[in-house]
């Protein structure tokens, strides 16, 4: 009888070892990520005034492509592996002399490309506040099944950019940079980080190569680190 006492006690040791030896790989261990947004240059639909999100929309003005050249410097001056952009014309062509100075390819994704203004598109922005801007507020404050009048709802901007933001993630780079606009750029921001400064879209517009920075995987989330040099703590 004490021989099967030593055996059961034995076993019941063994299999409790085994346990807790397996039970730190049940835990997430998906690394950190730090991805810089860079806001394209100034376009012609920018210098215009007017709403331009067709695809593949305008190209940048000269200003914009002197912008390009002064943001690849800036960049330049951290380490960064990866360089993505969107459909978008002014997307591709501010991402180039960077993806040069870097001597990496653009890897170009359909969905980093800027929200559809709908029924606003081609007109002056400054008369898209109630029905486009508005819109997206809603989305960042959570209220994501807004739609945008005759365009897409927060559903669906964040389905497809977040898709975006994970194929990023999954290709083995550690510091990307995405070239994408200043609309798309902002609101999945918003709605993805952690405690979210809301007050930052709206009072600090990104400008044209303007710079957020987000570290985090798609697991446990992102956090803000950078907007356009407002350091977030």
């Amino acid at each position: 009888m004490s021989t099967l006492r030593r055996t059961s006690g034995a076993l019941a040791t063994l299999i409790l070892a085994a346990c807790l030896t397996a039970a730190p790989a049940a835990a997430n261990t998906d690394p950190d990520i730090t991805i810089t947004f860079v806001r394209h240059g100034e376009s012609q639909g920018n210098a215009s005034g007017r709403a331009d999100t067709s695809v593949p929309g305008p190209s940048l003005t000269p200003l914009g492509e002197q912008q390009a050249k002064e943001a690849a410097v800036a960049l330049m001056r951290s380490p960064h592996d990866g360089v993505y952009a969107s459909t978008m014309i002014r997307t591709q062509q501010t991402a180039q002399p960077f993806a040069d100075d870097l001597r990496e390819q653009i890897v170009v994704l359909p969905g980093l490309r800027e929200i559809e203004a709908g029924d606003f598109e081609g007109q002056p922005e400054q008369d898209a506040g109630n029905g486009f801007y508005q819109t997206l507020t809603q989305w960042m404050q959570g209220d994501r099944d807004a739609r945008i009048p005759g365009s897409i709802d927060g559903n669906e901007f964040e389905a497809r950019f977040t898709d975006a933001v994970n194929e990023i993630y999954h290709s083995g780079h550690q510091r990307p940079v995405v070239f994408a606009h200043g609309g798309s750029i902002a609101v999945w921001t918003m709605m993805n980080v952690v405690d979210p400064p809301l007050e930052l879209a709206e009072t600090q517009p990104l400008p044209n190569t303007g710079q957020v920075v987000v570290r985090g995987n798609p697991t446990d989330g992102w956090t803000l680190l950078d907007w356009n040099g407002t350091k977030i703590e």
